[in-house]
């Protein structure tokens, strides 16, 4: 391995949507430190961590017909069964819920589930209520995509949370996406939602520790009766 790969393995790359808010804390730590160096130094450190936020690490996705994975990177919140969003397009049943919540350290790139076609992409204004609670699913504002794959259809759903301001997306309707492919992002502290299909068993648990392109949150070719888990 050359000398120039081994250090290119030691950066993370940074997403394109986080060099203008690096370099405003940038431009502004060095105003911080013209005005006095103390407080120069604490924007050093704030631009610092917004680099570290807005890092876009590469992820290994297992792909194989039927897996799910996760969107984002975080704390599985929430495992329920809840009626989706009416503008989704899934009826009025309550479908499985897997629920991710990003704090402001997670990696904040979100990544498609799984393979497919964006059938439906809906954005819906609301409110910014912290994204841990469960009236969020509901009230904050957020973004959808409904995605259709191998007969049946998952939904995501970017929700923001109580200082994110911001939902972007990368992808349009009908454009065809692959599992861990990037779709978008939110800034700066956030959920995610993932609607399985009726009767889905989810594969990790409420407190477990995802990464978005490869924790594994079912598995919709095998009818797996579901994981123990013990905390450990």
């Amino acid at each position: 391995m050359s000398i120039v790969n081994s250090i290119r393995q030691q950066f993370v790359p940074i997403t394109p949507e986080g060099y203008p808010f690096i370099g405003a804390f940038a431009l502004i730590a060095l105003i911080l430190f013209w005005l006095w160096s103390p407080l120069g130094w604490i924007g050093t450190v704030l631009t610092l961590w917004c680099v570290y936020f807005f890092r876009d690490p590469p992820r290994v996705t297992p792909v194989r017909e039927g897996l799910v994975v996760s969107p984002a990177d975080g704390r599985v919140s929430q495992i329920t069964t809840a009626a989706p969003p009416p503008e989704l397009g899934l009826g009025p049943l309550p479908l499985p819920r897997v629920s991710i919540f990003m704090s402001v350290f997670d990696c904040h790139v979100n990544r498609s589930p799984v393979s497919g076609r964006v059938e439906r992409i809906a954005y819906t204004p609301g409110k910014f209520f912290n994204a841990d609670l469960d009236k969020a699913s509901v009230d904050n504002e957020r973004n959808a995509l409904v995605i259709s794959t191998g007969g049946t259809r998952i939904a995501v759903v970017q929700i923001a949370g109580l200082v994110a301001r911001r939902i972007v997306c990368f992808v349009k309707e009908q454009q065809p996406v692959g599992a861990g492919e990037r779709f978008g992002m939110i800034r700066f502290g956030s959920r995610l939602d993932v609607y399985l299909p009726p009767g889905s068993m989810p594969q990790v648990a409420v407190g477990q520790i995802a990464t978005a392109g490869e924790t594994v949150l079912a598995d919709l070719a095998h009818s797996d009766t579901g994981r123990a888990f013990r905390a450990g």
